[in-house]
């Protein structure tokens, strides 16, 4: 495979870390090559987290913005900002829900609506996939996102095995319980 590109953004809290490590070991699953980095800026007061990754043979995990094949955000201000990463043809899957940036906040700003984002997603031929569930916990917003990328096989040869056995890895036994059921329930429709 030539390489694929994933840019993933979210704010301090989110579990961007989490789903960056979970997409590598996936990928490695997978039996492809690939290598990531993460940036955490001022993750612990709600700043942006984002975390870069690359697959094939590739020799940085640097994304360059107008170039990258699949972002993943888990907040709308995030999407619409990770959207600048993209190609013309790329694709966006982020969680629907806002933690309003500081702007916002202060009244400076508007909210982000995913109105917007699909307008955007529309004039820049962006293939997206809104996220939103009645989760049990708001902490597992990543394993919805990445129950849909493995849902609709966002990201080449990775397999839902792959996935089952990254976070497997990467979870104590009641957390892996209460995220892969989740995850399958996404997967599998229900």
């Amino acid at each position: 495979m030539k390489s694929f590109s994933i840019f993933m953004i979210g704010v301090g809290g989110q579990g961007i870390g989490t789903m960056s490590e979970i997409l590598i070991r996936a990928v490695d699953y997978s039996g492809q090559k690939c290598i990531g980095v993460d940036t955490h800026g001022l993750a612990q007061r709600g700043g942006v987290v984002s975390s870069h990754l690359k697959i094939g043979d590739v020799n940085s995990p640097l994304v360059t913005q107008g170039d990258v094949d699949l972002v993943l955000a888990l907040e709308r201000h995030e999407a619409l900002r990770g959207m600048n990463y993209l190609k013309s043809g790329g694709t966006l899957v982020y969680y629907d829900t806002s933690w309003q940036p500081l702007p916002v906040r202060l009244g400076k700003e508007s909210e982000i609506t995913p109105e917007e984002i699909e307008n955007f997603a529309q004039q820049n031929q962006i293939k997206l996939y809104k996220v939103r569930y009645d989760l049990p916990d708001v902490r597992m917003q990543n394993i919805a996102v990445l129950a849909t990328v493995a849902k609709y096989k966002l990201i080449p040869s990775v397999e839902i095995e792959d996935y089952l056995k990254a976070m497997e890895d990467l979870m104590n036994e009641k957390v892996f319980k209460s995220n892969s059921e989740l995850f399958l329930k996404i997967v599998n429709g229900n």
